[in-house]
Formats: C-alpha cells, structure tokens, sequence
C-alpha cells in the first residue's frame, strides 16, 4: 500500500494525498519519507504549475504517529541522540521542499490537522479547510512544546504573535470558523466541495504566467524573512525588472485587454 498518492485531476496540477486513513494520515516516518521524495519529484516535473496537498478519510495530519512511528531510514549504529536529531532534520525537510517548490502549494485541510498536521498545513502557500476541519498545536498536550517544524516561525506571522501565543500555549483546539476568522485558512467550503475549491484556486493561478506566479510566492517567503523593508523592495524591483525585460508577458497582457481575450503568457 503506498502511504502517499499522485493524481492530476486538471491540467497543470497535482493532487498530493496522504493516505492512511486508519491512522488519521499520522506523520510516520514511512508516510513522511516518501512525501519528501513525491513532493521533489512533483516539483521537477515542469507539466505541474500548482499542488494541492490533502488527507484521505476524514482527517488532513493527526501529527505524530504516537504508536507505529516508523523506520528512520540511515540511522544504523548511531545512538538514540544521534538517531533524534536525524529524524527531526528529516521531518525539517518535508517543510523546507515545500517551501522550496517552484509550484505555489495548496493544503485542502479536510479534517483534523494536529500537531505536526498543524505545522504541515502552515507551510503550505495557501489554506483552504472544509466547514468540519480543527486544528491543535498537540506539543504542549503531550508534555512537550507546541513549537516544531517551523509552526513557530509561520503561526504568529500569518495570525499576529498574540493569537499564536495563546493557542500555542493553550493546546485548545481552533475550530474552522474560528480559523477563517483569524487567517489560519483564507476561506471555508462544505466537505464535498474541498478538492473543487481547491482546484478552481489553481486554475485561477495558472491563468497567469508561470515565472509570475513563482516569483510571486519565492518573493511573499523572502518577504516573511526580509531584515529590512528597503532591502526587500530591492528585491522585488529586481524581479519585477527581470519579468518585464526578459519576456513579452507585459505586452501580452496590454494586447489581450485591447482585443478582449485572456492573454497568453508564454514568459
């Protein structure tokens, strides 16, 4: 049984799914180690202009598999201190290739997202959950801290450090009409109509051009990280200048207005 899924139910997107349903998509290392391996090979493949990442049954991530962790693959003859580094860099690295993918990532959140389900959901580009979704920071439930695999870093950027500091140190659980409110997810949809929402959101992407949109959602991380206001405007001047003197997208797009057509950028 193969624990991750490729589907292309559009042209140019990707659907991701996490399939162990039994186990609430749990993170076991046997889940985790090949949604890495998809994820790159879905970001090589240049046919794909968006993802969509979601959870088969009726939950996204339940975060940590507290039972069947699973094999750390490369950790023969290290001690248990070696072994827990490797595992969280393994862990670490799911996020990082999603944030590195050329693709913009979109999480269909159709269920419970807990714990490193949470964390998961938060690194993707954009959120959309079903009107049954709910999400915990579980760390702290469990004894442990709510901060891992970056949910620290994204959480109080995308809510405001108030909000994250009491649902992190709370452990409650943010129901979906509370996480719209708040700006966890950008909006909400009944069950039945998720992966569609989440398609037309693609499709709306892809009508625009492909070096657009990537540069758009490598310059929003850049900006999440950026030391200075200057700086980063520097950087998207520069990109704005690389686009607009390196293709006829511009053109394109003041011509297809003047005919009344959808442009055709072919960057």
């Amino acid at each position: 049984m193969s624990f991750v899924l490729v589907e292309k139910p559009r042209p140019q997107i990707a659907l991701v799914t996490l399939n162990r349903p039994e186990r609430m998509n749990a993170m076991a290392f046997d889940v985790m180690v090949p949604l890495r391996e998809t994820l790159e090979e879905v970001a090589a493949d240049n046919e794909v202009r968006v993802v969509v990442l979601t959870g088969a049954g009726h939950g996204f991530c339940s975060g940590a598999d507290l039972q069947h962790a699973g094999k750390v693959p490369g950790v023969e003859g290290l001690t248990r201190t070696s072994i827990a580094r490797r595992s969280m860099t393994l862990l670490d690295n799911v996020m990082l290739t999603i944030k590195r993918m050329h693709q913009p990532v979109i999480s269909a959140v159709n269920g419970a997202a807990i714990g490193g389900g949470f964390c998961l959901a938060m690194g993707t580009d954009i959120r959309i959950a079903s009107h049954d979704a709910y999400f915990r920071a579980a760390g702290i439930n469990n004894g442990l801290t709510s901060a891992e695999l970056g949910i620290s870093y994204t959480l109080p950027r995308a809510i405001g450090s108030t909000r994250a500091f009491e649902i992190m140190l709370t452990g409650r659980d943010v129901d979906a009409a509370e996480a719209e409110r708040i700006g966890i997810v950008s909006r909400l949809v009944p069950a039945d109509k998720l992966l569609e929402a989440a398609y037309d959101t693609a499709d709306q992407i892809i009508r625009w051009s492909r070096v657009g949109g990537e540069l758009t959602k490598r310059l929003l991380w850049n900006g999440l990280e950026a030391n200075s206001f200057e700086s980063h405007m520097q950087n998207e001047g520069l990109a704005q200048l690389y686009v607009r003197l390196t293709t006829d997208n511009f053109d394109e797009a003041i011509r297809a207005r003047r005919d009344r057509r959808p442009p055709e950028f072919l960057d």
